[in-house]
């Protein structure tokens, strides 16, 4: 089983936190337009290949080792299952500091804290994440790039959250950049923490369970996330068009390939 790429994806998806803490110094990071739309596309991308393709992808695996309608039983259960964790995760983190929110405060400690509280919470939602990209990626490397594509771009914005309020309380931009890109490593390492404890206590079938768990995961962030943060930039077309059109890229390039 070759994860050299697959791992690889994650690393990338990660990494993105990091452009994100360098556009927190550019006018980018007051973009509204930019994070609406970009927000809104990554949603689309989740939601479509959760149900087009990675849910699909997990009953033909049932459908090996089980009748249909049990694999279809035992899909639906990993897609809820997948649902309540991250539900669990989000609710770990207090809302005070949900990373999501769009805040302004001018006292130093206070955006120092709501920066490394954005750090922590960012991180702890970055381990599903990267278990759902190298996982897709494990199976088919083309629907892992997109994912991957996807969760960079939502990472984007999660790097500014992080960088600026640290950047406007320190003045200090390589501790800025370091907290956001830390946080966007999360992901290649709940990626290879996933893979370790799965690969060593269940065997190669459970996948078919594993791919709606995931399923369930990207299509909660998208729509408790993604597009409700979208939606706080102020321009509800743009998230709605974004949805759109990374549903229309994504079936495109599944298509295509």
């Amino acid at each position: 089983m070759n994860i050299i790429l697959p791992l690889l994806l994650t690393l990338f998806a990660g990494l993105a936190s990091g452009i994100g803490g360098l556009l927190a110094f550019t006018k980018l990071a007051n973009n509204a337009k930019f994070f609406a739309s970009s927000l809104g596309f990554s949603a689309g991308v989740m939601i479509y290949v959760s149900f087009l393709e990675i849910i699909p992808k997990g009953l033909v695996a049932l459908n090996q080792n089980f009748t249909s309608a049990v694999s279809e039983w035992i899909a639906i259960g990993g897609f809820f299952i997948g649902i309540l964790f991250i539900l669990l995760i989000d609710q770990l983190i207090p809302h005070d500091h949900n990373p999501h929110e769009i805040k302004e405060k001018n006292q130093t400690s206070s955006l120092m804290r709501m920066g490394l509280f954005s750090a922590f919470a960012i991180a702890l939602h970055n381990f599903p994440e990267g278990m759902a990209t190298f996982y897709a990626a494990l199976e088919d490397v083309h629907l892992g790039l997109g994912i991957m594509i996807a969760i960079s771009l939502h990472n984007i914005p999660e790097g500014v959250a992080i960088a600026l309020p640290i950047f406007q309380a320190t003045k200090n931009r390589v501790k800025a950049f370091n907290f956001a890109l830390l946080s966007g490593l999360a992901e290649p390492i709940g990626a290879l923490i996933g893979f370790l404890i799965f690969s060593s206590i269940l065997p190669t079938s459970v996948f078919g369970v594993i791919f709606p768990f995931v399923a369930g995961i990207m299509v909660y962030i998208s729509l408790d996330e993604l597009l409700p943060t979208s939606e706080k930039y102020g321009h509800h077309h743009l998230s709605i068009l974004g949805l759109i059109g990374g549903m229309a890229v994504m079936a495109l390039s599944l298509l295509m390939i």
